[in-house]
């Protein structure tokens, strides 16, 4: 049982999983600290408010909804072209390494068309 359990772990898929969510945490931290000291506070002054949580627009308290799209699409970016280009990039060359895949082989129908073919072409 311990065994199994062992196996799983040790598995590549789960490693990869767990260092992803560590390093997404990390890059989370950071983009929020981003977003909060300097693009938050821009979006304010826009506003003319003193934080991005007071900004108005007519009636409707739209600072929060405005900060948590930033956040989200600064996390969306930053993951995208630190992780998923490069990781895009570094399959397209292993798959131009391996060259292209091997002729599959030919189907029953075609083969025996090929017969045939050949059958008739021996009778003339």
């Amino acid at each position: 049982m311990i065994k199994g359990f062992k196996d799983f772990i040790m598995q590549g898929n789960v490693i990869d999983l767990a260092v992803a969510v560590v390093i997404g945490a990390a890059f989370s931290a950071i983009v929020d600290a981003i977003v909060a000291g300097l693009i938050e506070p821009l979006i304010a002054l826009a506003f003319n408010a003193d934080d991005i949580a007071d900004a108005t627009l007519g009636p409707f308290g739209i600072g929060l909804i405005i900060a948590a799209v930033i956040k989200f699409l600064a996390v969306a970016i930053v993951i995208y072209f630190v992780f998923v280009a490069p990781m895009n990039a570094v399959k397209a060359r292993q798959a131009a390494k391996a060259g292209a895949p091997a002729d599959e082989a030919p189907t029953e129908q075609e083969l025996l068309v090929q017969i045939r073919d050949l059958l008739a072409s021996k009778q003339q």
